[in-house]
């Protein structure tokens, strides 16, 4: 069964996290991203970084080094509130989680 679908809103939420935190470009964040177990193209991340920034949450610039230009990505305040609210829902639906866990191991003894 293939369940990436299930992962979408937490790649979003991670892409968000490190936007709060510091600046972030495409490639960095696949690399990121990887390291966490998705693997994803870029052309699954750019729309994901593009729908983040027309909903708001993540604005971009352009920032050249010699001849080269790489767009960065920085969270907006908007972005900033949205995952300051995500962090509670997320926090309450792992502690369902892995309290639903913790009742059946004991259920299981």
């Amino acid at each position: 069964m293939d369940d990436r679908f299930l992962y979408a809103g937490l790649i979003r939420l991670h892409v968000l996290h490190h936007a709060v935190n510091e600046p972030i470009y495409g490639l960095a964040m696949i690399e990121e991203l990887a390291r966490h177990g998705y693997k994803l193209s870029a052309g699954t991340l750019y729309p994901i970084l593009h729908g983040l920034e027309e909903r708001g949450l993540l604005a971009s610039t352009e920032e050249r080094s010699g001849s080269s230009a790489r767009r960065v990505y920085r969270a907006t305040p908007e972005g900033k509130a949205a995952l300051a609210a995500a962090k509670l829902k997320v926090r309450e639906l792992f502690g369902e989680l892995f309290n639903d866990d913790s009742q059946e191991e004991g259920a299981d003894a």
